[in-house]
């Protein structure tokens, strides 16, 4: 029904057009045409469900598709910016770091309990409400810290200083905490790892962004695992990897 109708639609578009003092051939794109598929294209998020299940295949059953997916939401340039290969290799890059973080998604909570109490900073003014070891590593990215349990409630508008259970009780909760260390905080680095990657910094500079400490001989060890699960996941989402993988 919708092509039966397209000619008499074009024409009112053309008029309204024309009558706005819009000229010239290219004034607008006809709907169904190339850059109108390319704005559906951005809008879907580049991980199917099925390439996802390919990346974690043992993943902890609290770390959904459907999680992941509404928490991007909250980060609309996240996998949507650039061209379709960069935001390929971003969503790869992002989904490579967590694996690592997690144990390929298998662990929701940091396993090490002796180092909970580490995590709360009694210099920040609003202190550790929740307890002393409340703050332990959760999530995608193995959130920590009282400050980043602020900082990352105050942007979402959720009060994870007062509840930070909840980044292990809501799997878009989960996603949204990571999302946002990695559009939002650099590190020990200076580029976000959204912004390593759109701007084509390569994967490298993503690991300095999270973990700073492995770059530069610290880890090596680590840093080639990072590297590798990333070729793996730009493999199955059939991108190239880029440069500058290492740091």
């Amino acid at each position: 029904m919708v092509w039966r109708r397209r000619g008499r639609v074009l024409a009112v578009l053309v008029a309204v057009a024309l009558l706005c003092g819009v000229g010239g051939s290219n004034s607008f794109a006809a709907p169904g045409g190339p850059h109108d598929g390319e704005e559906r294209g951005r809008d879907r998020f580049v991980v199917s469900e099925r390439q996802f299940e390919r990346m974690f295949p043992e993943r902890d059953s609290f770390f959904t598709y459907e999680g992941l997916v509404e928490a991007t939401r909250a980060y609309p340039e996240f996998a949507r910016t650039g061209s379709r290969t960069v935001r390929r290799q971003e969503a790869a890059a992002f989904l490579a770091n967590v694996s690592h973080e997690t144990g390929g998604l298998f662990y929701v909570v940091a396993q090490d309990e002796s180092t909970y109490p580490v995590f709360c900073d009694k210099t920040q003014p609003f202190g550790c409400p929740a307890g002393e070891s409340a703050y332990y590593g959760r999530g995608a990215i193995m959130l920590s810290w009282n400050f980043n349990y602020k900082a990352a409630g105050d942007a979402l508008g959720i009060d994870l200083l007062n509840d930070p259970w909840l980044v292990e009780r809501d799997p878009k909760v989960a996603w949204m905490t990571a999302l946002w260390y990695w559009n939002t905080q650099t590190g020990m680095g200076t580029l976000t790892g959204h912004e390593a990657m759109v701007r084509k910094k390569g994967f490298g500079e993503t690991i300095r962004s999270l973990n700073g400490p492995e770059c530069d001989g610290g880890r090596p060890e680590q840093v080639k695992h990072r590297v590798g699960l990333y070729r793996d996941f730009v493999r199955v989402l059939h991108a190239t990897p880029g440069r500058h993988l290492s740091c």
